[in-house]
């Protein structure tokens, strides 16, 4: 009977109504009812993704969208900048070195943003780089970049600027057309509040000229084919159509919150679990934080495994741990979609007791205190 909360960054937390959205009986995709619900879909993530291009919706996970973004705006003749410094831009990198696209890697420790002007000195290094890879949140160090600020110079230096923003957009300011990003990408299971299986897509006119410029090494992820079905709406693949309808439906929900609102609900949230993290003693692992989702190193002495297992399975809380060589180091709580103040004191509650529970010295109560001080501050 024990009821269980997501706190994990993706999947979230999907809410009964939009769960029941989904349930509705099955239509064929191949239909007029289909087609509309698609074009309201991709009305409803241009506001989403803040731009007057057209998203495109592509059945699969938001590694599907990056590669699809990736093998179209980095040709195999000109040279790409990625920026890594955690788990999903090193997938990027990987993509890259996969379809022996010419790149040059920039790195920086676990936990750290990449900054305007250190993606500018790099062009000073390269200056034929056409195109720059980065993540705006990463997921996996809890650390946020500076994607206003990259975009730009991207723009001043006449290159591509390629944004993973699978944890930024819909929960903390992003701005595509205003920014002057050239392509955005997320997941439904991230802010959207959606279960995994739809990747999706932003491209600029600018990004445009570059993917019809050559033949990108790819088939079911070709954007260029997925562009061409948005003349009569109807996609080039079997799509994922209750996922779309249940996409309307969360995307709605945002549009009648406002994003403004959704984006302050984050900040406050991280804000506060900050808050309660400093007052428990705890320090956050990421020098650069994102609002999205924090990232709490593992006190000396506490059993990483046993103590996220524990919260899971006396008290429902089921946050990430630490991926790669974070493993044992961290544990992640999320902040996107489907959550709020009293999901997340909770949260910190359940932490408090299962510290206390391998004798991590600490005064009780202190962490939920020191959340509910921030919250009533705000």
């Amino acid at each position: 009977m024990q009821k269980l909360r997501l706190f994990t960054p993706g999947p979230t937390m999907v809410s009964p109504e939009a769960m029941l959205e989904m349930a509705q009986p099955l239509d064929h995709h191949r239909t007029s009812g289909f087609r509309e619900t698609l074009k309201e879909c991709t009305g409803l993530l241009s506001y989403a993704f803040q731009t007057e291009t057209q998203p495109l919706v592509l059945t699969g996970s938001g590694t599907a969208a990056m590669e699809a973004a990736i093998l179209g705006c980095c040709r195999p003749d000109t040279k790409t900048l990625v920026c890594h410094s955690g788990k999903f831009s090193e997938r990027w990198r990987d993509i890259l070195v996969r379809f022996n696209l010419p790149h040059v890697e920039y790195r920086l420790e676990y936990g750290q943003g990449f900054k305007a002007d250190q993606v500018d000195a790099k062009f000073k290094e390269h200056p034929d780089l056409k195109a720059v890879i980065f993540v705006h949140s990463e997921t996996s160090t809890c650390a946020l970049s500076d994607a206003e600020g990259i975009a730009r110079v991207c723009r001043d230096r006449g290159a591509l600027c390629l944004v993973d923003g699978i944890t930024s957009i819909g929960t903390i300011p992003f701005k595509m057309d205003a920014w002057g990003v050239d392509i955005a990408v997320t997941g439904s299971q991230k802010a959207l509040m959606l279960p995994p299986g739809l990747g999706l897509v932003a491209v600029s006119e600018r990004a445009w000229e570059v993917v019809d410029s050559h033949q990108a090494p790819a088939y079911y992820t070709d954007i260029k084919a997925y562009r061409k079905s948005l003349e009569k709406w109807d996609p080039p693949y079997t799509p994922n159509n209750q996922m779309v309808r249940g996409l309307v439906f969360t995307l709605k929900q945002i549009k009648e919150e406002g994003l403004e609102n959704v984006w302050a609900k984050t900040a406050r949230l991280a804000k506060a679990t900050r808050a309660a993290v400093a007052a428990l003693g705890l320090e956050l692992f990421a020098a650069d934080p994102v609002d999205s989702v924090t990232g709490i190193r593992v006190p000396a002495g506490v059993d990483e495994p046993r103590w996220r297992k524990t919260m899971r399975g006396k008290y429902g809380v089921h946050c990430a741990g630490g991926q790669g060589s974070m493993k044992g180091q961290m544990i992640r709580l999320n902040h996107m979609g489907y959550v709020d103040e009293v999901d997340t004191v909770g949260a910190i509650a359940a932490m408090e007791w299962t510290l206390a529970e391998q004798g991590y010295k600490f005064e009780m109560g202190a962490g939920t205190a020191a959340f509910g001080s921030a919250i009533a501050a705000e």
